[in-house]
């Protein structure tokens, strides 16, 4: 069975089903699986699956193994079945000489949806196997996608209840209708007067401070921090691959290589994971925005937060702090200096890893960066050369995907995180075309210029009353939890 430890003390040590109900360690860290050839496994198993939904089965019940394999696989049925417009969750699609891994295809038209789907069935079983009475409530950040997928999965969850924290006018108009006009009963949606990383910072103080803000209530996360939101986005890493062999594009064990646009870096984390697995990853190249900490970070071995922060045309990127770069440090690190190093990351906003350490890290990633300006040539280029319409994000990754050392022969996979409808006013600005103030225009005129089709999932919310209408100081959030469990 596989026990997850702390990222800063191996002591603290659980069950899958206890990692996934408490989303964080008590210490701070994140929970990881101890060593990583505990998850090693002939990656055939995997791509060899029928369908998604076998794949799936399959990476989680190397990393989920205490709950079962009859649960998992009802588990995985029940969080897909129904709920993406492709029947391959994750379809890929040859774009020029690179191919792009579309994972917009869920209910809020994100990548988000892959694992947001998912982790309430997950956290629900898990509350059942351990006999857990306390209602929990899900605590999150997003600078964007997030916060819409995860009120779509955990809306009306028995047991459970969310509260969403965003940067106010730091993402689209697009996204922020998908969170407020959420009619579950037990979800909440609220703004931060500041940007993602006060969101983040804020919650991760109440989890510190606050693991129980009721009587009868407890915490959990539904962040990347959460392995049960980490786990399923390892899927579409083989299922890209297992898509790949029957386009006949790679031969069984040929090397492939991954651009993936990332803030948190909990989507490139899954591909590690993957690689660390077997599957036959050469590079994980790291695709960041104007806000390229990641980049000097992988480049240079340091990492500093303090920086100016931009809001950019790809929000969801729009992070300083990448929480999940913490679950790489331990395994590359260790978690002594790793703990060192979350340490010295609060106290002075930087470290510094060793040269050694920096090696290693180097054998595996790469990194690039790219302006909001390059982003929106690369949607005009692509979209005139293949008529294959980018959103902004994928964008970003699509540049970084020009600028890296490409190996010959070696086929390069976009992942795209998101609909372009969810960021139509940059997307229309990038083709040159005039925008409007209302993005409802901004679709239509979208629709009309590209033919792209308009997810279901976004073609009605500006039809929907908005419901969540609070915005406070992040210094605020904590009293902000105490007085919605008190109600």
């Amino acid at each position: 069975m596989i026990n997850y430890i702390s990222t800063r003390n191996s002591s603290i040590s659980v069950k899958a089903s206890e990692a996934v109900i408490q989303g964080q360690a008590a210490d701070g860290g994140l929970f990881v699986p101890k060593s990583l050839d505990d998850l090693k496994i002939d990656y055939h198993k995997i791509v060899g699956g029928e369908d998604f939904n076998a794949m799936a089965t399959a990476v989680w019940n190397l990393f989920l193994d205490d709950y079962g394999s009859e649960v998992i696989s009802a588990l995985v049925e029940k969080s897909y079945k129904g709920k993406f417009s492709s029947d391959k969750i994750t379809p890929l699609v040859k774009v020029g000489d690179a191919y792009v891994l579309e994972l917009y295809h869920g209910p809020t038209s994100a990548f988000k949806d892959v694992a947001l789907q998912a982790l309430p069935n997950l956290l629900t079983k898990a509350r059942e196997m351990n006999g857990v009475k306390d209602e929990i409530m899900i605590l999150t950040a997003t600078s964007g996608d997030t916060g819409s997928a995860a009120l779509s999965g955990f809306s009306g969850v028995d047991g459970t209840s969310i509260v969403v924290f965003y940067p106010d006018g730091g993402i689209s108009e697009t996204q922020r209708l998908q969170m407020v006009t959420d009619a579950g009963s037990n979800t909440s949606a609220c703004a931060i007067r500041g940007n993602f990383d006060d969101a983040q910072n804020g919650v991760k103080k109440i989890f510190r401070e606050l693991p129980r803000p009721a009587e009868g209530v407890a915490l959990s996360s539904a962040n990347s921090i959460n392995i049960g939101r980490l786990v399923p986005q390892i899927v579409y890493y083989f299922s890209a691959y297992r898509q790949l062999l029957d386009m006949g594009s790679i031969k069984d064990g040929d090397l492939v290589d991954f651009v993936v646009p990332t803030g948190n870096f909990g989507n490139i984390m899954a591909g590690f994971f993957a690689r660390s697995m077997g599957l036959p990853i050469r590079r994980l190249v790291c695709a960041s925005n104007k806000n390229d900490v990641l980049t000097e970070f992988i480049n240079t071995g340091h990492y500093n937060r303090l920086r100016e922060f931009h809001k950019t045309t790809s929000p969801s990127m729009d992070i300083l702090i990448s929480s999940n770069l913490e679950r790489l440090l331990y395994y590359i690190c260790g978690e002594e200096n790793t703990a060192a190093y979350m340490k010295q990351l609060e106290e002075k906003g930087e470290y510094q890893i060793s040269e050694s350490e920096l090696d290693a890290l180097q054998a595996i990633f790469s990194a690039e960066c790219a302006t909001d300006e390059e982003g929106a040539a690369a949607i005009k280029r692509v979209f005139g050369a293949e008529k294959y319409l980018m959103d902004t994000h994928t964008s970003i990754a699509w540049v970084c995907l020009d600028k890296y050392e490409r190996a010959t022969g070696i086929p390069s996979v976009v992942l795209s995180t998101a609909s372009p409808y969810k960021f139509c006013a940059s997307v229309l600005a990038a083709l040159g075309l005039e925008t409007s103030e209302s993005d409802r225009d901004n679709m239509r005129i979208c629709h009309e210029y590209t033919k792209a089709e308009i997810p279901s999932g976004l073609a009605g919310i500006w039809d929907k009353e908005i419901l969540h209408k609070d915005i406070i100081n992040p210094n605020d959030m904590k009293s902000y939890i105490i007085e919605k469990t008190s109600k």
